[in-house]
């Protein structure tokens, strides 16, 4: 099995790797394609444009030629999976679907948090979409500024307030807490207050292997 992720985050390489052990994938299994610039273009013009989007989905359709499944890591550009899907030779994977989906499941209240402002739109609508379907009621939270920490290279106060965060939607009444964001997951292991937060790598690569068994 050959999963392609596209990343606009390099350090969401290591991220994925420990996802994929932890889920007992051999070594090889993944292969890493890291275009920070789509999300900093994103970034500047205040969310997908159509011609982010059309990139996106170029990019994804040519990782597409001789893998099993290619995995769309970042949230701000989910989007596009849909429409590099519909074109190309393998499953193009959304993974913050993926999430909602998984989340969406337990029912209850689900609190989806985001660090970055330009996934919000993006991350309500696919986590609605979802929680249609079971009745689940959805929070898209954003924690406020976050990002900037992350910008900054400061990766144990971005993650430590993530888990603030996620223990205040617990003690908020929160069933499940989803961490919209790939750069978020090792921000679940330091949650008390509910249940681990469900994570968009891990729910991804599960989501994958779904679907290359069932080819």
């Amino acid at each position: 099995m050959l999963l392609k992720c596209l990343h606009s985050a390099a350090s969401n390489v290591a991220i994925f790797e420990a996802a994929a052990r932890h889920l007992g994938l051999p070594d090889g299994t993944l292969e890493h394609f890291v275009r920070p610039e789509l999300l900093l273009a994103a970034e500047a013009a205040g969310g997908l444009t159509p011609q982010i989007a059309d990139d996106t989905a170029a990019i994804l359709s040519g990782l597409a030629g001789n893998a099993d499944a290619v995995l769309l890591t970042c949230s701000t550009l989910g989007p596009v999976a849909h429409t590099a899907a519909e074109t190309s030779a393998a499953p193009v994977i959304r993974i913050d679907r993926a999430l909602a989906e998984e989340a969406a499941a337990t029912g209850g209240t689900v609190v989806a948090l985001c660090a970055v402002e330009t996934t919000l739109e993006a991350t309500r609508r696919v986590f609605e979409e979802e929680a249609t379907k079971t009745g689940a009621t959805v929070d898209i939270r954003l924690v406020p500024g976050v990002w900037d920490r992350f910008r900054a290279g400061d990766t144990g106060g971005y993650l430590a307030a993530i888990a603030t965060a996620a223990d205040a939607a617990y003690a908020d009444g929160a069933s499940i807490v989803a961490l919209a964001q790939a750069s978020m997951a090792d921000a679940a292991r330091s949650v008390r207050n509910g249940p681990t937060p469900l994570t968009s790598p891990a729910a991804g690569l599960a989501a994958a292997m779904a679907r290359c068994t069932s080819r």
